[in-house]
């Protein structure tokens, strides 16, 4: 297939990048050219930001047409006008990577699945791309356009770790706080589900619906089939780094007060992570029959760890966020101590 990833070097993108190279496919990727290591040889770039270089973008497109064309990095709906002004009548298909976090919040069943009503009034990201979605859909119903909805949740790498709370700079200094023996928070009690897909496995489903008649016009999720509480994503970090697990256990809704505005965790809790799912795969399975998400997360996160430690470039420090924690947790026994007097 000759397929085009507006993106394609992401945690997402960058599997399904390399997996189509190996396969042999011709990829074609609108990107900045700024993180192409860990790809094989032999895709197309057109170095552009397209977010201000459309007409540059449109120029180096030419007359091409695609067989998949995809949008990794659509964050807002006019955002997606301008891929359909790109693509409209060149792809038989267009892929746009949605988010789980679309789902109703909170939600008012644990089991999730691509029936769920779209509602998130907690988190700004993920209205936006319930607004893509539904731009798209309108532009497929009124005008054929070929679209296909992704909708992914928790997916990680080997250059990721994922965790629950982290400051702007990621989440290296919360496992930076486990090494130091020190508290790590976690929100609640540690007991709310969630679900961690390893980015090679998404890219199983994603490339099962690429060029799949059957995914036209329908909107799917991909994770893997593992639920998991906060309490084992943490004491497997702990177990995988040979420290001992020490969590702090603060209120959603205390940690989104007391941090500042721009970290978001209002979204990214009360939108997101803080509410327990479970997502049903079942029509994903209809679709590309042979899916399987093959790597647990004690797994994965093993092989993030030990990737990590071997490239300090990963090891971003965040000690504004380090800080934080500690007064956060400062804040909390202080409290407990006044009231048990």
């Amino acid at each position: 297939m000759k397929i085009l990833f507006i993106g394609g070097t992401g945690v997402i993108s960058k599997a399904i990048s390399r997996r189509l190279l190996l396969d042999g496919h011709e990829l074609w990727l609108v990107n900045r050219g700024k993180r192409l290591e860990g790809l094989p040889e032999g895709a197309h770039l057109i170095c552009a930001d397209i977010n201000s270089e459309e007409e540059k973008v449109a120029e180096a497109l030419g007359g091409q047409t695609f067989d998949v064309a995809a949008d990794f990095i659509a964050y807002v709906p006019a955002q997606l006008e301008r891929d359909h002004r790109l693509f409209a009548g060149r792809t038989k298909q267009f892929i746009y990577i949605s988010s789980a976090s679309a789902y109703q919040k909170p939600p008012a069943d644990f089991r999730v699945n691509e029936g769920t009503p779209l509602s998130n009034p907690y988190w700004q990201y993920s209205r936006n791309k319930i607004s893509g979605e539904e731009l798209l859909m309108r532009y497929y119903r009124e005008e054929g356009f070929p679209v296909t909805i992704v909708r992914p949740s928790h997916t990680y790498n080997e250059e990721k770790i994922p965790v629950c709370v982290h400051g702007p700079k990621g989440s290296w200094q919360v496992v930076k706080r486990m090494m130091d023996g020190k508290l790590v928070i976690i929100p609640g009690d540690g007991t709310s589900l969630w679900t961690l897909t390893w980015n090679d496995d998404f890219a199983k489903g994603f490339l099962g619906l690429m060029g799949n008649i059957h995914a036209i016009g329908e909107a799917v999720q991909i994770t893997g089939d593992e639920t998991l509480t906060w309490n084992q994503i943490y004491r497997a970090i702990a177990d995988a780094l040979g420290v001992e697990f020490k969590p702090c256990y603060v209120a959603s809704e205390f940690l989104a007060a007391c941090s500042p505005a721009e970290w978001d965790l209002r979204g990214n809790l009360w939108g997101d992570k803080s509410n327990s799912v479970f997502f049903d795969n079942t029509k994903l399975k209809r679709l590309v029959p042979d899916f399987k998400a093959n790597v647990r997360f004690d797994q994965g996160v093993r092989r993030a760890l030990e990737h990590i430690q071997s490239h300090p470039e990963y090891q971003v420090s965040d000690p504004e966020f380090d800080v934080w924690c500690d007064r956060v947790i400062e804040a909390q026994e202080e409290a407990l101590t006044k009231m048990i007097g």
